[in-house]
This record gives structure tokens, C-alpha cells and sequence, in this order.
């Protein structure tokens, strides 16, 4: 029996005995568009994408080509981009060039949505842009795998007094996706999320790096000891967390490239700067992270912008061929089995 068939009879099964996400997709309370429903199903590479980075993350029309852009060089690496957001209140894994658009032009108007804000949003039939959370509850809801950001949440500064700490970090802990991102935002506290993150059980992996990245430059100062250098090796890493049922993410965090890595005293000089005008202004919550991201941006003269869309798309090509190698992983696996099967049929047939 080939690996094909194999495949098509695992879907019977799926069809025969649907999951609650199958359910959920059948009675239409989530929308995967054509493109990425054929590639899940056909067992092809698929990266999902966040939206805050484009409601939140920049002005229009830039947040528009950078998400254009980033769909482009998923591709371009063999891997199909699934974008995801909800609007109207129908959560999409997937958007057209219109949604996406759209999203665009809403930009803040469309609400921030961690997972505790997606049952609101659906209720209210609002438009929302998903945080690293919420993507990686969609994703792991179709079955995709490998997830592209540009840098997770983490602990935020004095997070010790005010136990302001990102869902994301949370969501690593229960959610079997693996996050590919610039590390932490620097504007976090970067020691404090890597405790967070193992007291989570989350493993932590470096790629090409013995040192955890600080989003806008190559170092943190913290050494990680989980080191990936190829897709290859992130796909087995991905690949035995799955096959272990360990039930929690994967962050695989991938350096600037060193021509965009911005000055890190003038970067750390303006986060400071930042904070201050935050604490004064009593910005915090789920508002502090863009406000904070936009007057770095202003007191850098847009050089951290510009560093954020460079490793945004580097992320993504990386993710990809992530998700690519990973693809083909599993259908080396699919086409064992099938030996293995047919040798069996072959055996029992002479005997």
C-alpha cells in the first residue's frame, strides 16, 4: 500500500471520527481557506502567521506590503502561508489578498486578541488581530505546526511587582506548536522569561547560536543549551515533541541577521526613555507593548522599524524551511510505514 493511500485512509478515519476541531471547522465557527485546507490535507509544509504585527505592529500602507512580503518569501521557500485573524467575528486560518487588506486599513480598530479575548470577539462579531497566543491556539487547532512571529511577550521590567506576564508564555506551556521568532522583545525582562519559560516545561532552542537573541540585536547575554543548525535538526526537535505528546510548544529563536542588527546601547537607551514616558503616562496591559514598540521607534529615527521587518522576514525563511523540512520528514515516515505494511501483506499472502 503506498504512502498516498495510507494518507487518503487516514483521512477516512478523520472524516469517520472527527476531533472537536474538525467539529469546529465543519459547523462553520472557523473559516480555513482553500489553499491551506488542500496543503494540510495533502500533508505539504504550512507556516501560520500572526496579524497584531500588521493591525498593530505598523501604519498602513507599510504593515500591508510587509505582510505581503512575508506571505512572498514563504512561498517562495515551498512552504504555504496561513495568516490568521478574525473577522466579523468568523476566526480565519488563511486570508485572501482582500482580508488582507482589509486588516490593513482597520488597523488598531481591529481589537489585539490573546486567547482570552477570542470568545468575546466571535460573541461580539468584532475584527480581531491575533497575538502569539492566539495564533498558536488556530494553528494547533488545524494542525499546523510551525508558527512565524517577528518576537514572542515574555516577563515585562518589574514584572516581579506587577506580574505583568505575556499569555504567550503560558500558551507555550500547553500548546504543541513550534513559535520560530527574534527571541524576547527587548523591552522585556529576557532573564526572567527564560526561568518562566522552563518553569513551563517549554524548550528553548537557539538557532546557529549558542546565545539567546534580544529581538532588535544578536545577544542577550543569556546562553541557551539547546542549539539547532539546520531546518533538519529544528524538524526532529519538532518532530519528537509531537511523537512524545509532551503537550507544550517549542521556541526555536533566530538572530537578527547581523546587517540589521541595530546599535544595542542606542536601542536599550531608547527602551529606558520608553518606559519612563510608560510609567508616567500609567500605560500598561495588553497597550503597553505597542506604545512601547512606537516610541523606541521615534527616539531610534525608524531604525528600530526597519530592524523589525528585517527579522520578520528572516523569520520567515527560516520557518519555512523549517516547515518544509519537517513536511518531508513526516512523508519519509508515511512511505516506511507503507513498505513496512505492504511487506506484511506480502508475507501473510505466501504464507
Amino acid at each position: 500500500m503506498s504512502s498516498s493511500a495510507l494518507s487518503r485512509l487516514s483521512n477516512i478515519h478523520g472524516h469517520l471520527h472527527p476531533s472537536d476541531s474538525n467539529s469546529m471547522i465543519g459547523e462553520g465557527l472557523v473559516k480555513v481557506s482553500p489553499e491551506v485546507s488542500e496543503a494540510l490535507s495533502c500533508g505539504h509544509a504550512v507556516v501560520a502567521l500572526e496579524s497584531t504585527i500588521i493591525s498593530h505592529g505598523m501604519p498602513y500602507p507599510q504593515n500591508l506590503e510587509t505582510a505581503k512580503e512575508v506571505e512572498a518569501i514563504v512561498r517562495k521557500n515551498g512552504a504555504v502561508p496561513a495568516t490568521v485573524a478574525i473577522l466579523d467575528g468568523k476566526p480565519c486560518i488563511g486570508l485572501s489578498m482582500e482580508e488582507l487588506e482589509r486588516l490593513a486599513t482597520l488597523g488598531t480598530r481591529a481589537q489585539k486578541t490573546a486567547r482570552r479575548d477570542i470568545a468575546h470577539v466571535v460573541a461580539s462579531r468584532g475584527n480581531g488581530a491575533t497575538t502569539v497566543s492566539a495564533t498558536m491556539y488556530f494553528a494547533s487547532m488545524v494542525g499546523i505546526s510551525v508558527f512565524v512571529t517577528g518576537g514572542i511577550g515574555g516577563v515585562h521590567r518589574h514584572g516581579e511587582q506587577t506580574m505583568d506576564i505575556s499569555s504567550d508564555l503560558t500558551e507555550l506551556g500547553r500548546t504543541p506548536v513550534a513559535v520560530i521568532s527574534a527571541g524576547v522583545k527587548s523591552i522585556l525582562d529576557i532573564p526572567r522569561t527564560l526561568e518562566y519559560l522552563e518553569t513551563q516545561g517549554v524548550c528553548v532552542a537557539t538557532y546557529k547560536t549558542n546565545e539567546f537573541p534580544a529581538f532588535f540585536t544578536e545577544k542577550s547575554g543569556c546562553k541557551v543549551t539547546c542549539r539547532v543548525d539546520t531546518p533538519e535538526d529544528c524538524a526532529r526537535l519538532i518532530d519528537a515533541n509531537m511523537k512524545l505528546k509532551l503537550g507544550t510548544g517549542i521556541l526555536i529563536a533566530v538572530p537578527i541577521p547581523k546587517e540589521h542588527s541595530a546599535s544595542g546601547n542606542m536601542i536599550e537607551s531608547a527602551i529606558q526613555s520608553a518606559l519612563r514616558e510608560a510609567r508616567d503616562k500609567n500605560i500598561t496591559g495588553n497597550a503597553e507593548t505597542p506604545f512601547l514598540l512606537a516610541r523606541v521607534n521615534e527616539i531610534t529615527g525608524g531604525a528600530s522599524l526597519a530592524s523589525n521587518i528585517a527579522l520578520v522576514k528572516n523569520n520567515s525563511l527560516v520557518g519555512a524551511k523549517i516547515a518544509v523540512a519537517l513536511a518531508q520528514l513526516r512523508e519519509r515516515e508515511h512511505s516506511n510505514r507503507g513498505t513496512c505494511l505492504h511487506k506484511m501483506i506480502a508475507s501473510l499472502a505466501n504464507n
